[in-house]
């Protein structure tokens, strides 16, 4: 039994980059949308890995959004998405794919993903002629994690965050309580110690059915976020990939603008 559990534990070890990121194929999506206006963009991070994304503009709007996805999907699935954040948020989206998903290259890890954040953020804020803090970033499930180091390391005019967790072991002790998750993973995303480093506008949402990620860890990310101007908003009955109630972007935009996130829309 013992040299069975060993096994078991050696395996998890060896597949969990496979485990952490399901990459989905790249065939999978729709990679030229005839009804979103886009720019293909092609960035590098900071040890030259070659990024790929979308920037989406708004017609009339100076305000700019990071979008960071979740880790079962890439820029191709989310041409929907992208317009929606653009139309509701009234802004302009911008959505990357991290390295090994979708048309980026290399290979996902923690430390390669974050830095793939950061200089989307940074590709983001020159395209803009603005800061990195002045930029609005948003994060799915893996993606918050990656916002929520984007918004310790360089800041942001606000956070949004849907379906989080404090730290990303947290997530695979829930899923594996009989696996020495704590001390065997590599891919941490300690969220919770990252986010001490973020005081700005905060808005979490969870759905009250996830069964991916336990609304539970949402609210311990959101306790322990260190900032006053914050709000939590539960999905009642919401699983982790189910699409948004009505009116759910408006939540976002009204509280974001509340906490002086928002700037008005270009003057004509």
């Amino acid at each position: 039994m013992l040299l069975t559990y060993l096994v078991v534990v050696l395996s998890m070890m060896l597949f969990e980059t496979w485990i952490v990121y399901p990459i989905p194929p790249v065939a999978r999506g729709n990679w030229q949308p005839t009804s979103l206006e886009y720019e293909d963009v092609w960035f590098h991070s900071a040890d030259g890995t070659k990024l790929h994304g979308w920037f989406v503009p708004h017609p009339t709007s100076n305000q700019a959004i990071l979008y960071c996805h979740g880790n079962g999907e890439h820029v191709g699935d989310n041409a929907n998405l992208a317009a929606v954040l653009r139309d509701e948020l009234e802004a302009s989206i911008f959505i990357f794919d991290y390295r090994g998903y979708g048309r980026s290259e290399g290979w996902p890890h923690e430390a390669g993903c974050i830095a793939d954040g950061l200089a989307a953020q940074q590709w983001l804020a020159k395209r803009m002629g603005v800061e990195p803090n002045e930029l609005v970033l948003m994060g799915r499930s893996l993606g918050s994690a990656v916002a929520v180091a984007l918004a310790g390391e360089q800041g942001a005019r606000a956070l949004v965050l849907e379906n989080s967790f404090p730290t990303m072991t947290d997530v695979a002790a829930y899923h594996y309580p009989w696996l020495p998750i704590r001390w065997a993973m590599d891919n941490r995303y300690d969220s919770l110690q990252r986010i001490q480093q973020y005081r700005g506008p905060l808005f979490q949402s969870h759905g009250t059915a996830d069964r991916v990620i336990p609304i539970r860890l949402g609210r311990e990310l959101f306790a322990a976020s260190p900032g006053t101007a914050k709000r939590f908003v539960e999905l009642p009955g919401h699983d982790h990939n189910d699409p948004p109630p009505a009116r759910y972007h408006q939540q976002i935009k009204s509280f974001v603008e509340d906490a002086g996130g928002l700037p008005t829309a270009k003057s004509h």
